[in-house]
């Protein structure tokens, strides 16, 4: 599952501390649906605040472990956060739409990908998805990203949706 965007509120000035984290309605009560279907939950998210400066990789990772915190109290877990610092500009192998961070995933948490799915807000989760073997499921309430034919994924309005179309499969 990405971060901004779906479990939070995308900010055109980046999360840098706990207070700017908007939650999504229904975002903490879906990560508890579906953790607690017996799904492994795993947050993979673009977070180039770190490389601009703008916050530490710590402050990112007391962010999580809050967020973290919530979904628990609501029942469910998140298994792992799995960031990517790097800015556009760097290049690297792990930033969304390139899919090193479901390799990662694959690597170190031995994720199954060929039977992952990935929510996202954003073409570049679709991307990355596909390029990882996964199948996508994008959250898009007024069906306005535009997708190409070379893409592959389901198209709900809300993460509420997202968690059911998780759940059936």
């Amino acid at each position: 599952m990405d971060r901004d965007g779906v479990i939070n509120r995308n900010r055109s000035d980046y999360v840098k501390q706990w207070g700017e984290l908007e939650l999504i309605p229904g975002a903490l009560e879906a990560i508890a649906f579906i953790s607690s279907s017996g799904r492994d939950l795993i947050v993979l998210t673009n977070q180039s605040a770190i490389a601009r400066r703008l916050v530490t990789t710590e402050t990112v990772d007391d962010i999580h472990k809050r967020l973290a915190a919530l979904v628990a109290a609501r029942g469910g877990s998140i298994k792992a956060f799995l960031v990517c610092p790097h800015a556009p500009e760097d290049r690297c192998h792990c930033r969304k739409p390139a899919p090193g961070l479901f390799f990662r995933a694959q690597d170190e948490l031995q994720v199954n990908l060929a039977n992952a799915v990935m929510i996202g807000d954003q073409i570049t989760d679709v991307e990355a998805a596909n390029s990882a073997g996964c199948d996508a499921i994008l959250i898009d309430p007024f069906r306005t990203v535009p997708l190409s034919s070379n893409l592959e994924c389901t198209v709900v309005s809300n993460i509420a949706e997202a968690a059911q179309v998780v759940c059936q499969k």
